[in-house]
């Protein structure tokens, strides 16, 4: 990463991949509103089934408490979008299955999904771009 005058202006450098996006800013406000009773926990609370049948059986643990029923369920599912892929995207099971993802020449996109399947609670956690081995300063 360069903190040249190109990182002002918000574009990565040449070559480099966009980095990281958390969402933990909007993720703290929907908390805080829910908090406050301007949210409902039907507002909160409404992931859809396929989401919480990857949440039960495709997920990632985290132990982390659920901001809204507060029981430790909380997990993790990835899911990567990009060229050869299906449209619908593919869900990662595993770290080693995203490091295999990870060595594709194409960029693709990786979005984590926190999940309580529980009460439903869901939120995007989190975008990182995974791939793009080989990519040069001209791609």
């Amino acid at each position: 990463m360069s903190f040249g005058p190109q990182s002002l202006r918000g574009t990565p450098a040449a070559g480099a991949l966009p980095g990281v996006v958390d969402y933990r800013l909007v993720r703290n406000a929907v908390v805080s509103e829910f908090r406050k009773g301007r949210l409902s926990r039907s507002d909160v609370c409404d992931a859809h089934p396929e989401l919480l049948r990857a949440a039960r059986h495709a997920a990632m643990s985290d132990a982390e408490e659920c901001p809204i029923c507060e029981l430790e369920t909380m997990v993790h599912v990835s899911y990567v979008f990009g060229s050869r892929l299906p449209a619908h995207g593919r869900c990662v099971t595993s770290q080693a299955e995203l490091a295999k993802l990870h060595r594709r020449p194409t960029v693709l996109a990786c979005y984590v999904v926190e999940v309580c399947p529980e009460c439903s609670w869901n939120h995007l956690a989190r975008s990182f771009p995974v791939g793009g081995r080989g990519r040069t300063a001209k791609d």
